[in-house]
């Protein structure tokens, strides 16, 4: 009887143990993709949409090393894509991969998402994000909240039209006075855009008391500055959320 229960506490001790364990582990936020729900350059009647390379790269990062993703777009529902070239393995990928496919085909509309459960925003590029990123204030306030958290706000190419306007509470932009860097002037020249899209991404970040850093075009350039990670281009994609995975670590 004496046995019996010896190897009962012994169990029960070990159950305790392990589950002790479990409750102090670190539990891993998650990380919030914003890709755009525009899909027209202008009045070119060209398509657009987020840039497939954009998305899958930093998927491919951030998924290796264990982060949960969510997809928002200002519209919710499916979100046009651009550069969609399956030719590249990763882009491949992600796209065949169900799961992740079901998620960014049924993207959050920003209502439905809680900044407390990120750890990071991440605002995907592709040119559509210059029409519909810039002015949307429920994304700009979910941001604003995942920084004030003490997340991080990251941007690639056009994505960083999404930080343009985001305001902290001590009523300053986000960006000013950090290093930030995005999709440059001689980029948009050289994709003939500098007159089709509403406002030249560098210029506007630099009104708005950005520092701005940045390569000769088609260079991979990631800049990190108070937990404000931003890429130059598509060519800066993985980068970026190498960062972050650097930044979350710490």
């Amino acid at each position: 009887m004496k046995k019996l229960i010896y190897v009962f506490l012994s169990i029960f001790m070990i159950g305790m143990i392990k589950s002790q364990t479990k409750m102090n582990e670190p539990v891993k936020k998650k990380i919030l993709f914003v890709v755009t729900s525009h899909d027209k350059k202008g009045n070119t009647g060209e398509s657009t949409g987020y840039y497939l390379g954009e998305v899958a790269h930093p998927w491919e990062v951030l998924h290796k090393a264990g982060y949960e993703i969510d997809f928002v777009s200002p519209k919710g529902g499916t979100p046009p894509v651009d550069g969609f070239d399956l030719k590249d393995p990763v882009n491949k990928k992600f796209w065949e991969n169900k799961e992740y496919k079901s998620k960014i085909d049924h993207s959050l509309t920003p209502s439905q998402v809680i900044p407390e459960n990120y750890a990071a925003i991440f605002y995907a590029g592709g040119h559509g994000a210059m029409w519909d990123f810039a002015d949307n204030t429920a994304l700009a306030s979910i941001a604003s909240k995942i920084y004030e958290n003490g997340g991080i706000v990251a941007g690639v190419c056009h994505g960083p039209a999404g930080l343009v306007n985001i305001k902290l509470n001590n009523g300053k932009y986000l960006v000013d006075g950090k290093k930030i860097n995005a999709f440059t002037n001689e980029e948009e020249a050289e994709v003939k855009l500098t007159n089709v899209v509403p406002f030249l991404l560098e210029d506007q970040l630099k009104e708005r008391g950005a520092q701005f850093e940045k390569s000769k075009p088609w260079q991979n350039h990631v800049v990190n500055d108070q937990r404000v990670i931003t890429g130059q281009n598509p060519q800066s994609a993985k980068s970026v959320c190498e960062e972050i995975v650097k930044e979350l670590k710490k």
